[in-house]
């Protein structure tokens, strides 16, 4: 007689080599961290490094400085995502996180959230050396984590508009970590990213509305009318557009930066209200995630004007 197949589940499951679980577990830490919305604060770093220095900083204290701000914003994130693993269970926009998903456990999200918190403030005392910068750090990590995911996103549709200052540090730390001192002009920077994180935010809770809405967290899309969310939109980009502007009297920003600064600005703004017509008439799409990469698009250009504005003389006498 044949001998019988072996029953299915007496088939031993092949082994997963090492080095793909550590892969997996490595990925999964970093993606706590929250990676994409960490550049977009180094982007507004690093010029203001630049235009404190009034040209290129020592690159160790570039390094430095970027390195130390990846650590403290990925502990701040690391630590929102903790604290609102509840939420985005239930957000289809966020439910494959790592600790929605189960592959980092509360207790290790914790303990990893701890030690960048830790490390980073170590970091920019030591290395970087500027007590400013490091105050700053710990601010911006207390801001996001506490202001912000603690005290606001559950309770104020103006959650993101205050808990957003968290993410405006960058550019004050940035500045301090050159001249350990702050000044009129990393503040303008910061205000840029205030008014400016808003009209970022917004669509992008426009677009997954139902989610925030099954979620209970009241962004202002979700508990306001469009009309009302889109006219504050065009009112916090047009006082982003003129804080930019300040800058050219402020920090003797030339005329470059002053034509890239009011075109992307215009450009933007005009964004904003094509929103607002389509709400008015009822479209079906408004189109919110097309804002939501203009308004990164945005703040990428304007703080890569900033970037280059401190070698424009030496390159225009090259060029001469």
């Amino acid at each position: 007689m044949p001998t019988p197949a072996p029953a299915l589940q007496d088939v031993p499951a092949p082994a997963v080599p090492r080095w793909l679980l550590a892969t997996r577990v490595v990925k999964a830490y970093v993606a706590l961290t929250k990676p994409r919305i960490i550049e977009l604060l180094l982007v507004t770093t690093l010029p203001a490094m630049v235009l404190a220095a009034g040209g290129w900083p020592p690159m160790w204290l570039t390094f430095a400085t970027l390195f130390g701000g990846f650590m403290s914003a990925g502990s701040a994130n690391a630590f929102n995502s903790l604290i609102d693993r509840d939420i985005d269970a239930i957000m289809n926009r966020t439910r494959n996180r790592p600790l929605v998903t189960g592959d980092v456990s509360p207790r290790g999200a914790a303990i990893f959230a701890w030690v960048l918190a830790v490390v980073s403030t170590l970091w920019f005392w030591v290395v970087v050396g500027s007590g400013l910068a490091t105050v700053l750090s710990v601010l911006a990590i207390l801001g996001y984590v506490v202001g912000y995911t603690l005290i606001l996103k559950r309770r104020t549709p103006q959650n993101i508009v205050w808990g957003g200052i968290a993410g405006c540090m960058p550019a004050l730390i940035g500045w301090a970590a050159v001249t350990d001192s702050l000044s009129w002009a990393p503040f303008l920077l910061f205000l840029i990213v205030f008014f400016w994180t808003p009209p970022h935010y917004w669509p992008l809770s426009m677009k997954f509305r139902k989610d925030y809405a099954h979620a209970e967290v009241p962004m202002l899309p979700v508990v306001a009318p469009t009309r009302r969310v889109a006219v504050e939109m065009i009112a916090y980009a047009v006082a982003m557009v003129l804080t930019s502007l300040l800058l050219v009297p402020v920090a003797g920003m030339s005329w470059v930066y002053l034509a890239v600064a009011l075109g992307a600005g215009v450009w933007f703004v005009n964004g904003c209200i094509q929103l607002y017509v389509r709400s008015q008439r009822g479209d079906e799409k408004l189109k919110e995630m097309r804002l939501f990469r203009q308004s990164i698009v945005y703040l990428t250009t304007v703080f890569a004007a900033v970037l280059v504005d401190p070698f424009l003389p030496d390159m225009l006498s090259v060029w001469s």
